[in-house]
């Protein structure tokens, strides 16, 4: 199979390519439980440069050269003897963990926290390819309204920002004010599930006025250029004292400090983006009584959520297509902020 693969890091991400257009061997059913998935399309996420930059190397523990590729969607190829549920042919959306199902954390759902689990294109081989092989356990059959390409990217990035919207919007009431840092992949979607699954009033916050046109388009109530004032400028909307909760995709530079203050006294500041650090004196957390929430993935059960919303066309994602032979290309218009809401590799 032709397959875009990482041979080196580049801690700078300066070189003309990251990945190289080859072919490999296809992958094989090896246990009764496996699937072979045809690949219609994978997400290229900012995940991905940081695997390049080499900032994952001592947390997957992966060996190079290897396969980027964590948010998949595509056909059935070919099932192991004990598959059920799912048939070859059939169009599915991979859950991003591959797990037992045996485990404690299995058992209760967590799938992010499953004993021995992998994480294709993060720790195994993932879907920069024409094939991928996962577990009956990772998939969900799509409805005839969803097609692979147009879903792929929801495996991650939406799934993410669903997770961290759904618990905002277990708190937040009508008359109060949630903020999203960061209108771009992430961002986009958490706009669209706020507006599904509460009433506040949402404030979207990017120094692109590109990314804050695309969350006008999504629902955001009110937008915030982040020139440097943002904290100010959302203090004034929210009656000085800031929003109930501030979800932020960006998680790095002075996004992070800025969130916080941004958040209201007895309020929730939820960190999706990473690269920076959390640093906030501890009587300040005492005084302000500020609950800092951590955001990873999300459930089987709540991608299947998701589903339902793009389903109804509640949530509607933004994407640009590439051929999976132009991987580069889509990595570099990433790093280089040209993608306005998610890149997609079509084999």
């Amino acid at each position: 199979m032709k397959a875009a693969v990482l041979h080196r890091y580049d801690e700078k991400l300066s070189g003309p390519e990251f990945v190289t257009y080859q072919d490999i061997e296809d992958p094989k059913i090896q246990t009764p439980t496996d699937v072979i998935v045809r690949i219609g399309g994978a997400g290229v996420c900012r995940t991905d440069l940081h695997i390049v930059e080499g900032i994952w190397r001592e947390k997957s523990n992966v060996a190079l050269p290897y396969i980027m590729g964590h948010e998949n969607a595509g056909w059935v190829e070919a099932v192991g003897s004990g598959v059920e549920g799912v048939k070859i042919g059939d169009p599915i959306i991979c859950h991003p963990l591959v797990t037992s199902g045996h485990c404690l954390a299995c058992r209760r759902g967590n799938d992010m926290h499953a004993d021995g689990s992998s994480f294709p294109g993060i720790n195994a081989n993932g879907g920069y390819a024409q094939y991928l092989k996962t577990t009956q356990r990772s998939l969900i059959k799509l409805p005839k309204t969803l097609a692979p390409k147009d879903v792929a990217p929801y495996t991650d990035a939406g799934l993410t920002a669903y997770r961290a919207a759904k618990k905002a919007s277990r708190h937040l009431l009508p008359g109060q004010f949630a903020v999203v840092i960061g209108c771009g992949g992430l961002g986009h979607i958490g706009i669209q599930v706020l507006k599904a699954l509460c009433a506040a009033t949402v404030i979207a916050v990017d120094r692109s006025l590109g990314s804050l046109d695309l969350a006008r388009a999504c629902g955001a109530d009110l937008v915030v250029k982040a020139d440097g004032n943002e904290v100010e400028s959302i203090k004034e909307l929210t009656g000085g004292h800031g929003a109930e909760a501030v979800i932020d995709f960006v998680g790095e530079g002075d996004a992070v400090a800025n969130g916080i203050a941004a958040t209201r006294n007895d309020g929730f500041y939820y960190i999706v983006g990473y690269g920076g650090k959390v640093e906030i004196p501890t009587l300040d957390m005492i005084a302000s009584e500020k609950t800092i929430v951590g955001n990873l993935v999300g459930t089987y059960a709540e991608l299947v959520e998701l589903m339902a919303l793009a389903d109804s066309g509640r949530v509607n994602l933004k994407t640009k297509e590439y051929r999976l032979s132009k991987a580069n290309q889509a990595l570099l218009d990433l790093h280089h902020g040209k993608v306005h809401g998610r890149a997609v590799l079509i084999p």
